[in-house]
Parts: C-alpha cells; sequence; structure tokens
C-alpha cells in the first residue's frame, strides 16, 4: 500500500507523491540535476510502480516548484529487507540549504514505520561534499566498494569515468546513527587506515584534458578501498578540509553497534 505523509520544512513542503504529473516533474528535475540523456533517465512508470511495492517517491516543494526528491525501492539481501534509495536530487538553486538532509529523515521516518532497520545507497567515492555527508551527517558507513557499477554514464558529473560506487549502509536504529543524528556528528572510532581524495578532482573530471589525472586518482582509490575492505576494515568517517581536499577514515566496526 502506497505511504502518504507530508512535513514542514520552514518555508518548504515534503510529501510522498503518487502521481504521474508529480513523477513528471520529477523525471524534469532529474535531468536538470544529472545531465542524463533521455535513455538513462527512470521513467514515470518505474515511479508509479515504486511506491505501490512499498517504495517512496518523496518530494520537496517551494510553493508549486519542485525543488528536491528522492526516490528509493525495496530489496532484499541474504535474507533481509531493507530500502535500496536509488536517487536523491536538488535543484541547484536550493542546495546547502538542508533539504537533501531532511528528505532522508523523512524517509528514515517512513522506513521506522514501515519495520524497516536499514537503507542503502550507492555514492561515488569521488564526491567529496556526498561522502561527508553520508559519513558524518548521516552515520552510514560503507563496506563495499561496486567497480564501474552502471558502466559508462552520460551525466556531466561523470566526466566520462567509470561509475564506481561505494554502498552506504545506513542502520536506522543503531546508537551510531542515533548519537550522529542527536549531536549532529558521529561517535569517535579508532582510524587505522586514511584514503586521500584531493579536491581538485571535481575540476579534473570536469576538463577533457585533465580527466587522466582524475582516472588516476580514482584507480588509486579504487585499489586502495578494496584493499583495505578487503582485509576487514570499513569506512567509519570522512574528513574534509577548508581548501576542498578529503579523506576516508576507515577503522574496525562493531557489529553491536549497528
Amino acid at each position: 500500500m502506497a505511504l502518504h505523509a507530508e512535513k514542514s520544512l520552514g518555508e518548504y513542503i515534503m510529501r510522498t507523491c503518487h502521481t504521474p504529473g508529480e513523477f513528471r516533474q520529477v523525471v524534469a528535475l532529474q535531468k536538470e540535476v544529472w545531465g542524463f540523456e533521455d535513455i538513462e533517465l527512470l521513467p514515470v512508470r518505474l515511479f508509479i510502480v515504486g511506491e505501490k511495492i512499498g517504495g517512496h517517491v518523496l518530494c520537496a516543494y517551494d510553493g508549486s516548484t519542485l525543488v528536491g526528491f528522492l526516490f528509493g525501492l525495496p530489496g532484499i539481501r541474504d535474507g533481509h529487507a531493507y530500502i535500496h534509495s536509488h536517487m536523491l536530487g536538488v535543484k541547484e538553486a536550493y542546495r546547502d540549504k538542508g533539504i537533501g538532509r531532511e528528505l532522508k529523515l523523512f524517509q528514515r521516518e517512513l522506513c521506522i514505520g514501515q519495520g524497516f532497520d536499514l537503507i542503502e545507497w550507492t555514492f561515488d567515492p569521488l564526491e567529496i561534499k556526498n561522502a561527508f555527508f553520508n559519513m558524518e551527517r548521516l552515520g552510514a558507513v560503507a563496506r563495499r566498494y561496486l567497480v564501474n557499477h552502471y558502466g559508462i554514464l552520460s551525466s556531466t558529473l561523470q566526466g566520462g569515468l567509470p561509475s564506481d560506487r561505494l554502498v552506504a549502509e545506513w542502520w536506522l536504529r543503531s546508537p551510531r546513527v542515533e548519537e550522529t543524528l542527536k549531536h549532529g556528528k558521529r561517535p569517535e572510532t579508532a582510524v587505522i587506515e586514511k584514503v586521500e581524495i584531493p579536491g581538485e578532482v571535481y575540476e579534473w573530471k570536469g576538463q577533457e584534458s585533465m580527466r587522466a589525472r582524475a582516472a588516476e586518482v580514482q584507480t588509486r582509490t579504487r585499489n586502495l578501498l578494496q584493499k583495505f575492505l578487503a582485509e576487514g576494515l570499513t569506512i567509519i568517517g570522512y574528513e574534509r578540509e577548508a581548501n576542498g581536499d578529503g579523506r576516508f577514515l576507515l577503522g574496525q566496526w562493531n557489529e553491536a553497534s549497528w
């Protein structure tokens, strides 16, 4: 059964969406945010099916203008049901206003009400702001690295590089997540390894003449993270410098803290 819910976010309204007209707005915002070719856009029919099978299409509005959305689908792995949060996008003029975070928290409330204890999503290891947000603001962890997960994408954000992704695990009622959301920072955990990401990688991905440097950063990041994750470490945090550089923090993660 489709969920119906609504929340205020200051001057904005967040609510579940259900109609083809609303989903057409979501498709248009998808294209605006990622710059996908039409063949790579998620279609209206998928949103219709998704929200009818227990997933979510959550929308943030400024008046009648759609300014952000989040799309999640139910999944199962190793007998454990969870929500795969496939897309979160915010209109450029509305970024850095907390809309993305509030959409995630809205989704968390809905998932807990449905009986889920885990939300997962993929993210690009080279996207420093996203990595920081996932680990430090939400309390997610990552233990899986997927090489060229979606193939080569048309999105300008990918810069023609392989679509490598980390899988964020957000254990919704874990002490780690509860503490992160309550205090605004994740619990302290001993750091064993670090993997550096230069802030210039954004510029390098965006310029054809510099993409070889971006590819070198991606390959180095892939090799190090795969090595450390294979050794049983978990990505438990992320540091971000004022100059734009970032680094993954890896350590041992006690399953009791889930």
